[in-house]
């Protein structure tokens, strides 16, 4: 078995194996989980590309362009469908997976080849990795950032420097939040610098540099070049271009004050200890950071704990913003193998053990006074004490922390398959977060299947009477004759051959129906009142067989006749 596993750790076979695995999981039933809100929006602005011809960069909305002329790239080689708008994400998370080998000349075989397992099996990185949203995009190029950092450190070439300035022009074309991930990464500079006063590292001091000015002004004009085509709209809209820096104002609003998104300071601890061991392995190891001597990996350790505290500053909190943070801690956790054996004297066992017991009373006193239920936002405290606790055992031992990083991996992988195949639109699941109901496909069969079959049926008359539509502008965007109406709004004929109406309009719009309709209740998402399914009896009498309609005409009450004179 030994020389097996080793025969196996030494073949290049290892490497497609992990993505191999990873392209697995990404791919297989894609299009089981109905389009999210968010993907609903993003596939209506590729739709509005089609007629405009280029994306209006709006600062509001806090997304970079590059997503959405892809995703139109998508669309017009495979047709709009829920397949080809997932596609181009999957890749992307796809290659985030081989780009973490990539790292190997920089952290070692181990350590790349662990993280990037973790990476392919994690339960986040694989449910975000099959969404059509803009956090894969960012964290594909934050990594080539510090893909390209880390060769300039090393071995100075121009092909590094070309990595770095392309990270940085995918990370600005991404999503806004680039400028706190190059914050971070700048402090994180400096303080790795200070730490190699306390604990030399192996490599301080950087390569000698082989690219010169030239290359670097080559660069530079590559990424402002790229970045003015796409924000300018392919250069049909201008004033794009300010968006770059007008973006910051309401973001920061919107960060400061949460817009109903707004979560505790420890969010992320929380999904971390319940969706990602291998990341809170990765977290507590930061602890020894000093241990280690290659600088990538202490200065990947400082700058995820880094990130991880501004995130959690930050009140606005959607779940699929963690991968964007959380890769880093897979190369610690990487690390757990070459950093054991690791001993302390006796007497810091007994410290720590004292201090552990002693948080660990706190946290039970805190949670009963405060009458905390047991929900997976309140474990965390108990994951991170006890958490360290094994840390420290098992660190004594190579056959300990390889039997730890095992179960952690395999726990990963159960946790994954049951959250994407299982319980992918079950609302009580933290990271499934404003996710769309199935129920959405019992108002949307009937009409695709019917257009399928007869394309006149794109021609219906629809009416989409409540709030928050999305994602049906999006899955009903070929029907030319479809309506959504808002707030007050309503169409002059309220008739239709099919309709979708809000709970607290219900009675309004019956009251100037004249047509038979069957009907049923549709719930498209949580948080969201309930709607009712209307189509025409006429029209859709294949779909109800053996069905009486359920809503007729309505029938306006007598006119009372007068009182007799006295």
């Amino acid at each position: 078995m030994e020389r097996w596993k080793n025969a196996l750790a030494a073949s290049e076979w290892m490497p497609w194996l992990i993505i191999g695995l990873a392209a697995f999981l990404r791919f297989f039933l894609l299009g089981m989980k109905p389009p999210h809100f968010d993907e609903g929006i993003n596939g209506w602005f590729v739709d509005q590309m089609v007629k405009t011809s280029f994306y209006k960069y709006d600062p509001t909305n806090y997304h970079g362009p590059l997503h959405f002329y892809v995703l139109l790239l998508s669309q017009t080689l495979f047709g709009r469908n829920l397949w080809a708008l997932r596609l181009p994400v999957v890749l992307v998370s796809i290659s985030c997976v081989w780009l973490t080998l990539k790292f190997e000349p920089f952290v070692g075989q181990t350590v790349s080849r662990l993280a990037a397992l973790a990476m392919a099996l994690s339960p986040g990185f694989v449910f975000y990795g099959r969404y059509s949203i803009h956090e894969v995009w960012l964290v594909l190029f934050t990594m080539l950032f510090f893909y390209g950092l880390f060769g300039l450190w090393k071995s100075g070439t121009a092909n590094y420097l070309w990595c770095a300035g392309m990270g940085v022009t995918g990370m600005i074309l991404s999503k806004e939040t680039y400028i706190l991930h190059i914050g971070c990464a700048a402090i994180a500079a400096g303080v790795c610098y200070v730490s190699n006063y306390f604990s030399k590292l192996d490599d301080p001091r950087p390569a000698t540099q082989t690219w010169n000015y030239v290359d670097l002004a080559v660069v530079i004009g590559t990424g402002i070049a790229l970045i003015v085509f796409f924000y300018s709209g392919t250069f049909f809209h201008w004033n794009g271009i300010k968006g770059l820096y007008q973006a910051y104002l309401p973001w920061f609003r919107t960060g400061s004050e949460g817009h109903g998104h707004e979560k505790p300071w420890y969010y992320w601890l929380a999904l971390i200890s319940h969706y990602e061991l291998p990341v809170l392995a990765g977290l507590l190891l930061c602890i020894f950071a000093l241990r280690f001597k290659a600088m990538s990996l202490r200065y990947l350790a400082i700058y995820s704990v880094g990130t991880l505290i501004a995130y959690s500053i930050v009140k606005y909190k959607t779940p699929w913003c963690i991968i964007s943070f959380i890769w880093p801690f897979l190369f610690i956790f990487g690390a757990l193998v070459p950093t054991a054996p690791l001993r302390f004297a006796a007497v810091t066992y007994r410290w720590c053990a004292l201090l552990l017991f002693g948080l660990l009373a706190y946290t039970v006193y805190y949670a009963q006074t405060n009458k905390w239920s047991a929900t997976y936002d309140h474990m965390w405290p108990y994951a991170l004490i006890l958490g360290t606790a094994l840390l420290l055992v098992t660190l004594r031992s190579p056959e300990m922390i390889k039997l730890l990083a095992s179960i952690l991996i395999c726990w990963s992988l159960g946790h994954c398959i049951w959250l994407n195949y299982f319980r992918c639109t079950t609302d009580t699941e933290p990271y499934v977060y404003v996710q769309t109901y199935n129920d959405i496909y019992k108002f949307t069969d009937p009409v695709l299947q019917l257009a399928h079959s007869d394309p006149r049926a794109y021609q219906l008359v629809g009416h989409i009477i409540r709030a928050s539509p999305y994602p049906l502008p999006w899955m009903l965007d070929d029907f030319g004759r479809v309506g959504y109406y808002e707030k007050n709004n309503m169409p002059d004929k309220v008739d239709g051959d099919f309709l979708l109406v809000q709970q607290d309009k219900i009675t309004a719009v019956e009251a100037k129906l004249h047509d038979s309709y069957y009907t049923f209740p549709v719930t498209i998402r949580p948080y969201q009142d309930p709607s009712k399914a209307y189509f025409s009896a006429r029209i859709f009498k294949s779909f109800f067989p053996g069905q009486w309609p359920d809503f007729t005409e309505a029938v306006p009450a007598p006119t009372p006749s007068p009182s007799p004179a006295k």
